[in-house]
């Protein structure tokens, strides 16, 4: 089991954004150096032949049975509002309110049996982006690093001059920022880069213009020559402290800075936040929601060579009036996704990309009466059946994996933990999940206990 080892975060007005010495070890075997950790990054790389995710997080916990989990032959108060419909794959049912992922079934893999069993949206959310049970409603930090972060520490990005891992505008989860989507003990260094966090928390039908990253802007303006020398002159000083630092943990130029200056130097890398460098007929097919934008720019980035990005989609916690809430967002999120994987087939990168849709739980199968001010039956939290949709990538799709009892309330067949979910998406990038990282305590952390990915779709 490889171990890396990593000093001492150091926090800037960004909150968690300096970078912080590497190094390797092996347990029980002579040390390792960086020169290691860049080699399996590289080895990784090639295995993996460019790699990358792209995570639509349905922050709030989108209903299991009004998107891939439905059950048209329950009784009234569990089936809800919509029915099922077929789709291209024979014997693959999906809710009615999802027409377009219907037709891309063939690319698909409906997850059914997933569970954590815990309603707490915190512990749920870390559960499902960490593949550990850590976090929680009474004790908020998290603990344990995220798999967009794993992607950024050990595989990197596909191309350089590009971050390894963006949220789009800005990734989180339950309202904290970057919340469980980020890198914990690995380091701040591996925490998503944002593009525009003014944007957070944007609705289905928000009408705000999406833009480019905050921080391209006020270097933009700067001849290359002196944006190198500004990079220059800050390597220069990295190497310095680096020298000077007998401990071997330093502090470094903000992360933000760096990536931005060297974007702004890569015309690949500028192009890949900039929309109107689009074909206007895509624009204009993916739709103005800025979640379909948002979406658009993150096949734009996987396309640069951004290795993970994640599409903020939130405001699932719809507990009254499941039509109206659900209603509306439902249809967004099959545009995105539709949009989506026509693209990447249409560009050759379906097998390279893998698109995982997913939230922090499922809904309560039988549906509530509603509240005191909207007497209209929802639905609650629910840990104990989740599903989720994972297309492309490689992997061995048109088919679903699971099943939860016929009024969705737990699975029946092939139950697993989000971890299993995990280990696929780590398998598709070429990183081995028994790699350990050592937590600021000192011991070594693998990266998920349970390395197997789901057997049926690898």
């Amino acid at each position: 089991m490889l171990c890396v080892h990593h000093g001492t975060a150091q926090k800037n007005c960004q909150g968690m954004s300096r970078r912080t010495a590497i190094k390797a070890g092996f347990l029980g075997v002579a040390g390792l150096g960086l020169a290691d950790l860049l080699r399996m990054r590289a080895e990784g790389a090639a295995a993996s032949k460019d790699k990358a995710v792209i995570l639509l997080w349905l922050d709030g916990g989108p209903s299991h049975m009004e998107t891939y989990d439905p059950k048209p032959e329950a009784p009234s108060d569990y089936r809800g509002p919509w029915g099922a419909i077929p789709t291209n794959v024979p014997g693959m049912m999906v809710s009615e309110t999802l027409p377009r992922h219907a037709k891309h079934a063939d690319k698909m893999i409906f997850v059914r049996s997933l569970h954590h069993d815990t309603g707490d949206h915190f512990a749920g959310a870390h559960w499902m982006l960490t593949g550990r049970f850590g976090s929680t409603a009474a004790d908020l930090p998290q603990k344990y690093p995220s798999v967009g972060s794993y992607a950024a520490a050990v595989k990197g990005p596909n191309r350089q001059g590009l971050p390894a891992y963006v949220g789009l505008p800005a990734a989180q989860s339950v309202y904290l920022f970057p919340g469980y989507q980020g890198a914990a003990y690995l380091g701040p260094q591996y925490n998503p880069f944002d593009v525009n966090r003014e944007q957070s928390y944007l609705g289905a039908t928000s009408n705000v213009q999406i833009q480019r990253p905050k921080c391209l802007e006020s270097l933009e303006g700067l001849p290359a020559e002196k944006l190198q020398d500004r990079l220059n002159l800050l390597t220069a000083f990295d190497r310095l402290r680096r020298d000077l630092d007998a401990s071997g943990v330093m502090d470094a130029m903000d992360r933000y800075h760096q990536e931005a200056a060297s974007m702004i130097l890569s015309p690949q890398a500028r192009e890949a936040f900039d929309l109107e460098k689009e074909d206007p007929r895509v624009v204009e097919r993916y739709g103005k929601s800025p979640w379909c934008q948002y979406t658009l720019m993150a096949r734009r980035l996987v396309e640069a060579g951004v290795t993970f990005v994640t599409v903020d989609m939130p405001h699932w916690d719809d507990h009254w009036n499941l039509k109206e809430g659900h209603g509306y967002k439902l249809p967004v999120v099959d545009q995105a996704v539709d949009n989506l994987l026509q693209d990447l087939q249409e560009r050759g990168m379906l097998d390279q990309v893998l698109v995982l849709v997913m939230g922090e739980f499922g809904r309560t199968p039988r549906m509530n009466k509603g509240g005191p001010d909207i007497p209209i039956p929802g639905r609650d939290h629910w840990g104990n059946a989740i599903s989720a949709m994972m297309a492309g990538g490689g992997l061995r799709c048109g088919q679903v994996v699971g099943a939860t009892n016929s009024k969705g309330e737990y699975p029946v067949e092939r139950a697993m933990l989000p971890s299993k979910l995990l280990a696929t998406v780590y398998h598709v990038l070429g990183i081995d999940p028994r790699i350990a990282f050592k937590d600021h305590s000192g011991r070594p952390i693998p990266i998920l206990d349970d390395p197997e990915p789901i057997s049926e779709v690898v």
